[in-house]
């Protein structure tokens, strides 16, 4: 049976869809910081080239189509079927799943990379080891990982709300603290490649941290 949370963070993203498209940053608009990681990002896989790139909690594939435009192999998975469509609509010539990052559809050893932009932070703090394993176990020995999210102190946030005056509707944001995550990163099995800790933009009131990792050669999946 699928958790609980999952169909919250669907039917809420379902809500919200069209208005999330309108409001997001193309990621070309982003920080020279956010833009410098993802080129790593794309860098690293393209270099490796072990398999394709999933983009997992792509909402409307503006990431994923930055990706592709970089050179990357990449495809977009998200849990919300409306923001899916969305992402279809606008890059009909990629592809986008409606999925879940902790039950990926790829097979073992599959992927080349995975990319989780700002998507992990709905996650219970519990439920991030189930999704960082599935990640390790799609990757190829080799593959490389990139996560970028907001950070705290063991925060929990429950609130109600819209983007850009739209529709409302309840998220659970979780911020925990950078070396937390980077902990369970290690204990999954991935070595982390790199670590960023950006403070919060303006508007903001946490930091953004990312985490560039692989998964160990010579290991099987």
């Amino acid at each position: 049976m699928e958790p609980s949370h999952l169909d919250t963070i669907r039917q809420s993203y379902d809500v919200v869809a069209a208005d999330y498209a309108r409001s997001v940053k193309d990621p070309a608009g982003l920080d020279p910081l956010s833009r410098a990681v993802l080129g790593a990002f794309a860098e690293l896989v393209m270099s490796a080239d072990l398999g394709p790139t999933a983009d997992v909690g792509c909402g409307p594939g503006k990431v994923t189509a930055y990706l592709s435009r970089l050179g990357v192999s990449a495809f977009g998975v998200d849990l919300s079927p409306r923001m899916v469509g969305l992402a279809r609509a606008a890059y009909p010539g990629l592809r986008f799943d409606v999925g879940s990052m902790s039950a990926l559809e790829a097979g073992d050893g599959e992927l080349g990379g995975v990319l989780a932009f700002c998507s992990t932070h709905h996650l219970p703090p519990e439920s991030l080891p189930v999704a960082f394993a599935e990640f390790h176990r799609a990757l190829a020995p080799g593959g490389h990982l990139l996560l970028v999210t907001r950070v705290g102190e063991e925060e929990h946030e429950r609130r109600t709300y819209g983007y850009g005056g739209g529709d409302p509707a309840p998220f659970d944001s979780y911020r925990l603290p950078a070396d937390r995550i980077a902990g369970l990163l290690e204990r999954t099995g991935f070595v982390l490649t790199g670590r960023m800790l950006q403070a919060p933009e303006a508007g903001a009131k946490r930091p953004v941290a990312g985490f560039l990792a692989h998964k160990p050669e010579g290991r099987r999946p």
